[in-house]
């Protein structure tokens, strides 16, 4: 039983190293080399793995190479969030092979509906990265929203959300699609996505904020998912920001939310009439989405007031992560997420140059604020790298033994 406990740290380490000697594989993973040979020899037999030459020597036998059979299984990962869902096919290194994204939501179809799309994009993935079914460990879903007793609750959107529990939605697309299904925040998502993709040493302890419909955030330290006592970490969309502001949907006031989420930045855009009228807003609950955009787009094209809606947004989340920043001693944040798509590097630029001014740490150490590399990939690759952890054994409780924590420091 030890063997397979260990067997998903093991295949982790060669993942993130490449190639790599079974001697390393003990220095690093602290196993003994007997185990170590165990453990490979069983990876090698499901063939996880394969030897790949010899090394240098340092006095003696030149070192077996090991390396990753990369193809030898995959995982999806959809990003289901309200007004579109994203989708990837990802090989067992956690590169995508294969991409698609609906235009459509959890708002625009029922749970039904939703299994029965999903069932033909992933055929679609398949087909198009000639990967066969046999090899797929399962899907990961990445949803928005707060977790109470293993279901999905939105307080924000009762009439769109009644029927998407957690439990529904992992039981239906289990049902529907005949495979195994791992669920988790979108958040959470976003922050393993962005660790698994960025590998490197200095991605250990890191901050990702995902804007889409709401605003999550994800933060992974010294290599662990932190999840909170109810895993429900991460809504900085509920951070307040102004004590006296309007009321929450939620039952707070002045939550970031309500200044720069999507939907308000609409909201501000529609209060100027020439911009609104210059930009074509319809102001209709149903082209919410589409409006957002072509804000978004006009911003990033130079258009003055809807750059001025873009970087009022900007500057209600810094005021959020000027006390999250303090709070953590942050030296990282990664932004991500749809509603990025055409304004990332205005937001960051934004968002840098108020942490740098008022950060408390500032005169000790700067704080890298940087837009994500992987697009709109990062929270569905999170999903799906979830889902090769928890297959192939690379999990274990945390800290406080009181629910399951996904360990990704291996990885690095």
């Amino acid at each position: 039983m030890a063997v397979r406990d260990n067997s998903g740290a093991v295949l982790d380490l060669i993942r993130s190293a490449g190639i790599i000697s079974r001697v390393e594989l003990a220095q690093h993973s602290g196993l003994t080399e007997a185990s170590i040979s165990r453990i490979v020899k069983l990876l090698i037999a499901d063939g996880l793995v394969a030897e790949t030459g010899r090394g240098t020597s340092t006095g003696g036998k030149r070192p077996t190479l090991l390396e990753l059979n990369r193809s030898a299984r995959h995982a999806v990962g959809i990003y289901l969030s309200n007004y579109r869902t994203r989708f990837v096919l990802t090989d067992l290194s956690g590169r995508v092979v294969a991409h698609s994204e609906s235009p459509t939501g959890i708002v625009d179809h029922r749970r039904s509906e939703a299994v029965r799309e999903a069932t033909t994009i992933i055929s679609a993935l398949l087909t198009a990265a000639q990967v066969s079914r046999e090899s797929l460990l399962g899907i990961g879903i990445a949803v928005p929203g707060r977790q109470e007793v293993n279901r999905y609750l939105q307080s924000t959107q009762p009439e769109d959300w009644t029927e998407w529990d957690w439990a529904s939605i992992q039981q239906d697309f289990a049902e529907g699609t005949g495979m195994w299904v791992s669920i988790e925040n979108d958040s959470t998502c976003g922050a393993i996505g962005e660790f698994w993709i960025s590998r490197a040493p200095a991605a250990r302890d890191l901050a990702v904020v995902t804007m889409a419909s709401g605003i999550g955030f994800g933060l992974i330290t010294d290599g662990d998912v932190y999840r909170g006592a109810t895993s429900n970490v991460g809504e900085l969309g509920h951070v307040v920001v102004d004590a006296n502001g309007p009321e929450c949907e939620c039952g707070s006031r002045g939550c970031l939310e309500l200044y720069a989420s999507p939907g308000r930045i609409v909201q501000r855009a529609l209060t100027d009439d020439i911009l609104a009228g210059r930009l074509a807003l319809s102001g209709d609950a149903a082209s919410l989405w589409a409006d957002y955009e072509r804000i978004a787009i006009a911003a990033a094209n130079d258009d003055e007031g809807a750059r001025a809606v873009i970087v009022h947004a900007a500057h209600m989340l810094s005021v959020a992560l000027v006390s999250i920043t303090n709070i953590l001693d942050l030296e990282r944040v990664v932004l991500t997420g749809p509603a990025l798509d055409h304004v990332g590097a205005l937001v960051a630029e934004t968002v840098r140059a108020e942490l740098a001014e008022r950060a408390f740490a500032r005169n000790v150490h700067t704080i890298d604020v940087r837009v994500s590399d992987s697009g709109r990939d990062a929270a569905a690759v999170g999903a799906a790298s979830l889902v090769i952890h928890q297959r192939l054994g690379a999990t274990r409780r945390d800290r406080a033994g009181s629910s399951s924590s996904t360990d990704l420091s291996a990885a690095v």
